[in-house]
């Protein structure tokens, strides 16, 4: 009987919420609500995870994960954030997972937050070993990034260890990998002309969806998405490389903001609806991130993107967040818009720790919005 009324003030809240702006302190009051349910119940950030088998808990989802809780901690800045943060990283003795040798994006994706602690720190230990990382994968050849996510997962990295270090060797060897992905892999991962990108190389044309439409998938452009937004704040409108990111990230907006649906979501496949239409959390708070963080610095007009803005917030509220802080319609891990499915308000993904990171994301630059 409790639960059962506990859900109905919920529900009413919500309700209510949706018909006006929020405050900032309701966005707040959301991520937090959010990130309290994922840190008790990961409560002990150095077990590995099981999911089909044991993986360390440095691996690219929940690196996600603390890029959130990094962002999180700006706009509150809870010491218990960082204690739970350096316990993993220590644990992991600030390395990549699979080692300083490894070239996978995935498995250099927690550098991103071990550089966000360095710069707060300055303690050297935080960084040798991305710089080991960075410094042998320099070596190799360009083509890694085969897949976008990859550019999510490791380019910030060579963004932050640039702004880290002024050492511009990073910068120059991540804006190559991106342009690499763009421009040819797969001959371009990047549709101009659309403004969105294809997963990789598997679902450039002749590939169609069963209505005739591309394939986009929506959280791979999301990090995209988010990669842009990083780096750009990494280094700032006066380098060279900016003028050219935030092309990429202008054209990706205006697309995007065609595509969301009536409710305030995106689809996972964002121009095809009849393949895997539906409501997913992890593309939107992703586009939700680099739209608010595209009006917050002078790029987007208000006028046009909030409203997108404020639909995205609402809806994830209202259809994503339970009451204890536990979020639905999260899409489990894959390549595609098949991924998962079929999603849910209940269903519980494969892995939690990247939902909750996007949704951190979203939560926080959405809340700075609310702010200026």
């Amino acid at each position: 009987m409790k639960r059962t009324i506990t859900l109905l003030l919920f529900i009413f809240t919500v309700i209510f919420m949706c018909g006006q702006q929020p405050t900032s302190e309701e966005v707040l009051q959301n991520a937090r609500k959010v990130n309290t349910y994922f840190m008790r119940k990961y409560a002990d950030p150095t077990e590995a995870t099981n999911v089909g088998r044991i993986r360390p808990s440095n691996l690219w989802t929940r690196a996600v994960y603390y890029e959130g809780l990094m962002a999180l901690y700006t706009i509150d800045p809870k010491e218990e954030y960082i204690q739970y943060t350096d316990r993993w990283a220590n644990f992991h003795q600030w390395s990549p997972r699979n080692g300083v040798n490894t070239c996978d994006a995935d498995d250099q994706c927690c550098e991103q937050t071990y550089l966000d602690r360095y710069m707060m720190t300055h303690d050297s230990r935080m960084i040798e070993h991305v710089r080991e990382n960075l410094d042998h994968q320099m070596t190799k050849k360009i083509g890694w990034w085969t897949w976008i996510d990859a550019i999510q997962m490791a380019m910030p990295v060579y963004s932050r260890m640039y702004k880290a270090t002024g050492e511009r060797k990073y910068l120059d060897h991540g804006m190559k990998m991106y342009t690499w992905t763009r421009d040819t892999c797969g001959g371009g991962l990047f549709n101009v002309t659309e403004g969105l990108w294809w997963r990789d190389a598997d679902y450039v044309p002749p590939y169609k969806e069963s209505d005739g439409q591309n394939c986009y998938w929506s959280r791979g452009s999301g990090w995209v998405f988010a990669a842009l937004v990083r780096v750009m704040d990494d280094i700032g409108k006066k380098d060279k490389y900016y003028k050219g990111l935030k092309k990429d990230f202008i054209l990706m907006s205006n697309a995007l903001i065609q595509c969301q649906r009536e409710d305030g979501l995106w689809n996972p496949s964002l121009m095809s609806p009849v393949t895997y239409g539906g409501k997913e959390l992890t593309g939107t708070a992703l586009f939700l991130y680099g739209l608010s963080w595209g009006i917050n610095h002078g790029i987007l007009k208000a006028k046009k993107y909030k409203p997108a803005c404020d639909k995205a917030w609402a809806a994830l509220v209202r259809d994503c967040v339970h009451p204890d802080g536990f979020l639905g319609w999260v899409q489990g891990t894959g390549k595609d818009p098949s991924a998962g499915q079929p999603l849910s308000y209940t269903k519980v993904p494969d892995f939690e720790d990247y939902g909750t990171g996007c949704f951190l994301l979203g939560a926080t630059e959405y809340y700075k919005m609310i702010e200026r």
